[in-house]
């Protein structure tokens, strides 16, 4: 062998045994099993359960500043049954998602997963949420509208033995590649399965269908039909598997967290409100339309009100991301700059008249107005708390209390604090705790205490909802 072809061998020999160290690497970095002991009781402790969402236009996203989705619904309704909090991580591609679940990243993973042999291998699913098929997407003829009904049809497939030696891309790591492998032995030929990239999302696949960079893929009939609404040239009709049953799931030494989802699954198929969310994501096509239309929604636009630029540029000033003071204004009014409270507070921001006055803006329904008083107000509130707290993370929560139930009670809440040997810097437990404790005679009758009674749970509650939704917007609207 000459020098050169001696170099050229052990090159490819080196790069042979990268990708086969590399291949080899990533499966033993897989988590098969549970790699943490995180159960109900667990969960609870902590305060907040932690979903894996598919990254999909129906699970999760934002709606004129709400936030919505098949699966965000129905995981309110069980974090507020469990008693707990609710964070979301927004996760692609379906290994991943389960690898995650089993390193305790995440505690269940409510996706809209078919219930397979492997999959029971790695997870414990939950009740089903509902059965489906596995169609084929495929892109209607060209001038599509304009043909006889029986002509398209002629154009389109129908009889699944057509697929032989034609390309079909399918997520990688989903069950739409296995039902392939398993058709192409059913219809005695080949189909030519190619499988995405790992990191992309589950509906990807269908927009290039749609766009006409591939020609089939597989999906969820579910899913399907939704993507049909914003893509009617794709064609869905074409079945090609017996109904598979959906659930989401959770690591399989959660027994307990096991249980109690089924509890509750059952419970809200009982009285009907499982159906009710299923029906206005997944039959409602006038909503699925206008969500899919509208400027402020995350599946269509990136705005979240006709009131961005407005809140983008007062938060400059103060240096906040323009999403929490959004998540702050939809909080008070719902974006809507008429609405005025029992109270008197007025507008967006949901700003009292001698506010307005002390700093010295006279209209207050016009929304600008409204939003550059409300900025100011955060920003006083801002120097008073930068005062006695000095994180300016932990500060928010402060100054949003404050705006919301006024600076005297959370200052009472402070001196209650550090009397009692809590940290008065610190809000979760510390201060929120005796804010709380405003609602009691001993507490709220201490001689520390200026200004008296005071129901707490309601900015308690804002504090926390505020912070949640801007968590949301995070997710889903850029900065």
């Amino acid at each position: 062998m000459t020098r050169s072809g001696g170099w050229l061998f052990s090159l490819v020999l080196a790069l042979s045994c990268l990708v086969a160290c590399s291949k080899l690497n990533s499966e033993e970095s897989f988590a098969k099993e549970p790699l943490v002991d995180l159960d109900l009781d667990a969960i609870r402790k902590r305060g907040y359960l932690v979903a894996l969402l598919d990254n999909n236009s129906i699970s999760y996203f934002i709606y004129k500043g709400r936030t919505m989705g098949y699966e965000y619904e129905l995981l309110k309704r069980l974090t507020d049954h469990l008693k707990v909090g609710l964070k979301i991580k927004l996760v692609t591609g379906i290994e991943q998602s389960i690898d995650m679940l089993n390193k305790g990243e995440g505690d269940i993973l409510a996706f809209p997963l078919t219930i397979t042999q492997e999959r029971l291998n790695y997870l414990a699913f939950t009740e089903t949420h509902f059965n489906t098929h596995q169609v084929l997407v495929q892109k209607k003829p060209a001038n599509w509208r304009m043909q006889p009904p029986q002509l398209v049809e002629k154009k389109l497939i129908r009889n699944p033995a057509a697929l032989i030696g034609k390309q079909v891309h399918v997520m990688q790591g989903s069950s739409f590649k296995e039902r392939m492998v398993n058709l192409s032995s059913e219809v005695g030929g080949e189909i030519k399965i190619v499988e995405d990239s790992a990191s992309a999302e589950t509906e990807s696949l269908i927009r290039k269908v749609a766009t006409g960079e591939i020609k089939y893929t597989v999906t969820d009939q579910t899913i399907a039909m939704v993507n049909s609404f914003y893509f009617p040239n794709l064609d869905i009709k074409t079945v090609l598997s017996l109904p598979q049953q959906i659930a989401w799931a959770v690591r399989k030494n959660s027994p307990d967290l096991l249980n109690e989802l089924n509890s509750w699954m059952k419970e809200v198929k009982r009285t009907g409100t499982f159906r009710v969310i299923y029906k206005k994501y997944f039959e409602s096509p006038r909503l699925t339309e206008a969500r899919i239309t509208s400027d402020y929604s995350s599946l269509a636009g990136k705005q979240l009100s006709p009131f961005d630029e407005q809140l983008k540029k007062e938060a400059e000033k103060i240096g906040w991301d323009w999403r929490l003071i959004a998540s702050v204004a939809y909080q008070e009014s719902n974006f809507n700059p008429q609405v005025k409270s029992w109270a008197g507070a007025i507008g967006l921001m949901q700003v009292m008249p001698e506010t307005g006055e002390f700093f010295k803006v006279s209209n207050l329904w016009d929304p600008a107005q409204n939003i550059t008083v409300g900025i100011k107000f955060l920003k006083f509130l801002d120097t008073q708390w930068s005062k006695s707290v000095p994180d300016p993370e932990e500060r928010i929560k402060f100054i949003l209390a404050s705006y919301n139930v006024g600076l005297s009670h959370v200052r009472d809440a402070q001196k209650l604090t550090r009397k009692y040997g809590k940290d008065p810097t610190v809000w979760n437990d510390n201060v929120e705790y005796f804010l709380l404790k405003k609602a009691d005679p001993k507490y709220f009758r201490d001689p520390l205490v200026t200004v008296g009674y005071c129901r707490c749970d309601g900015p308690v509650k804002y504090v926390k909802e505020v912070l949640q939704r801007y968590d949301e917007y995070k997710l889903r609207i850029d900065a």
